[in-house]
């Protein structure tokens, strides 16, 4: 009997429009190696349906809040379906930002100095000596980053704003220059290395990430061979710090300029990975060999409860 899939996509987070084109580049996978798929525009009543669904797996291809934070997981753990990626606590603990760092330095896994800050204040006065990013600790997909450059003399003032969305707490960190690289973890094998270059903006943001042609990535990454292996082994490490299941993916910034600190720090971990037509985790994937079906149905084979 062929297995029932439901790809919970959409949502009500700021990353909506991504998780779309996620789930359905999935949907459309899935399908091509023979599973049985309902596409779920998740809302409000997502219990309710999934109840009348009874899907054998959910595929989550979610982004941001609800999805990725581990209240969707916790109302599929209720339910008792079977579903991908990471699970309640690991989920919740990534999508933190802040404590997500504590957790993986507990581990022995390098991360930029910085502290947390209400938003109102870090309009107000600088959180950190210039140059330095602030970024919502509960976000994703770069919305609501700021690089505070060195010798700029206010923060940014959008923080400010009324209609700012993205949350009342900000992690400042100091800013590490130099290589912008990410490492996916599948199961318990972490792939090859991704250097991104982003073509028009000074960092990794969300045009970067989701438009054609936003960036240049280069796979394998050109890097030393005992870096190359450290990037791998600290996105194996940092995944397993915080109980990640399924795919997850690492990102670092590494500091090899000539007048550079030579540091090489785990930035955030991603428990929902984009998979999109221009994401990271299917390019790398390919690279090992699995077609972007075999991506998807290793993921449903991997899914259970009790993540």
């Amino acid at each position: 009997m062929t297995a029932h899939i439901a790809v919970l996509m959409g949502g009500f987070s700021c990353e909506r429009e991504v998780s779309l084109r996620s789930g359905e580049a999935s949907a459309k996978a899935l399908e091509s190696v023979g599973y049985r798929v309902t596409r779920v525009d998740v809302g409000r009543d997502v219990a309710e349906v999934l109840a009348k669904l009874a899907p054998d797996v959910a595929f989550n291809a979610l982004h941001g809040r609800f999805g990725e934070d581990g209240a969707i997981q916790g109302v599929l753990e209720i339910l008792r379906i079977p579903y991908t990626h990471s699970g309640v606590l690991a989920s919740s603990l990534a999508m933190k930002k802040d404590v997500a760092k504590s957790v993986m330095a507990a581990a022995g896994v390098p991360v930029p100095r910085g502290r947390v800050v209400h938003r109102l204040e870090a309009a107000k006065a600088h959180a950190l000596e210039p140059p330095y990013v602030l970024k919502p600790v509960s976000e994703g997909s770069s919305f609501g980053v700021f690089i505070v450059k060195e010798g700029r003399s206010h923060p940014p003032q959008e923080l400010a704003s009324a209609d700012w969305r993205h949350g009342d707490f900000m992690l400042a960190e100091n800013f590490v220059d130099g290589r912008e690289l990410t490492c996916a973890v599948m199961g318990d094998r972490p792939l090859d290395v991704i250097e991104i270059l982003p073509v028009s903006e000074e960092f990794y943001g969300f045009d970067a990430k989701y438009a054609k042609g936003g960036s240049k990535h280069v796979l394998p990454a050109n890097l030393k061979q005992n870096i190359y292996q450290e990037v791998q082994q600290l996105a194996l490490e940092a995944h397993r710090a915080l109980g990640c299941r399924g795919v997850s993916r690492a990102d670092f910034r590494y500091d090899d300029r000539p007048e550079g600190t030579g540091e090489l720090v785990v930035l955030e971990v991603n428990t929902q990975p984009g998979m999109t037509e221009t994401s990271l985790v299917p390019e790398m994937a390919a690279h090992a060999g699995y077609s972007f079906g075999e991506l998807v149905r290793w993921m449903v084979e991997d899914a259970s409860c009790d993540r």
